[in-house]
């Protein structure tokens, strides 16, 4: 599903984010992304949606290779892939449908298919009477339900998540994570880039270690 060879990322101010970095993710896999802030996390997940370019090495996303991709199958690809950021991104003055419809209403989606699938995945994220809410009148937990709502009404092949769990307790937390893993046994590719080493001592989920943007670790979780 993903594929890095030896990927670097300078910027123009001389940073360099990312270095040599060779990595595999397979479809269906569910996979942590760690390492101390800075360390290449956000960088590597932007690279991946194309939010970025490499400055130099290949990356290949869903069988595509990224660099010889332009114009309207760049607009395709990101519609294969879905992004939960740690603060929702969610339009404050729209209400939660609207939200989530989001993706479906940019990608010419028939009005009524719209509104069933949005239902349907506020249902599985434990919204379902939520819709006509605004989302100012949510909690954070339930905020972020709805910016996962919204990264998997499109039906991607694969999901990122760039510290999705970073601004709620424990609790709510775990939540999360469950909804992450409830989405992966449906065959959905998932990458969740993370410092919590809580979220994963205890899985057999394989974790890929950045540190100064350099991957140090890819093994199995111990």
């Amino acid at each position: 599903m993903i594929h890095f060879s030896q990927v670097y990322k300078r910027y123009r101010n001389g940073h360099e984010a990312l270095r040599r970095v060779t990595l595999h993710v397979e479809r269906d896999e569910l996979v942590f992304l760690t390492g101390h802030s800075g360390a290449g996390k956000s960088t590597l997940l932007r690279l991946i949606m194309l939010a970025e370019r490499p400055t130099r090495g290949q990356i290949i996303v869903n069988d595509q290779n990224l660099a010889r991709l332009a114009g309207r199958r760049i607009a395709y690809l990101r519609r294969q892939i879905g992004v939960v950021f740690q603060d929702h991104k969610l339009l404050a003055d729209r209400p939660v449908f609207d939200n989530v419809a989001l993706p479906l209403i940019v990608a010419g989606v028939p009005h009524r298919e719209i509104g069933r699938r949005v239902r349907a995945i506020l249902d599985k994220v434990g919204l379902p009477a939520k819709e006509s809410h605004y989302p100012i009148m949510l909690s954070g937990g339930e905020q972020q339900r709805v910016g996962i709502a919204r990264a998997l009404v499109n039906r991607p092949a694969l999901l990122l998540a760039d510290e999705p769990t970073g601004n709620l307790d424990p609790d709510l937390a775990d939540e999360i994570m469950a909804l992450f893993y409830e989405f992966n046994r449906h065959h959905v590719t998932v990458v969740i880039a993370t410092h919590d080493f809580r979220h994963f001592q205890s899985t057999e989920q394989r974790v890929l270690e950045l540190r100064a943007g350099e991957l140090v670790g890819s093994g199995d979780v111990r």
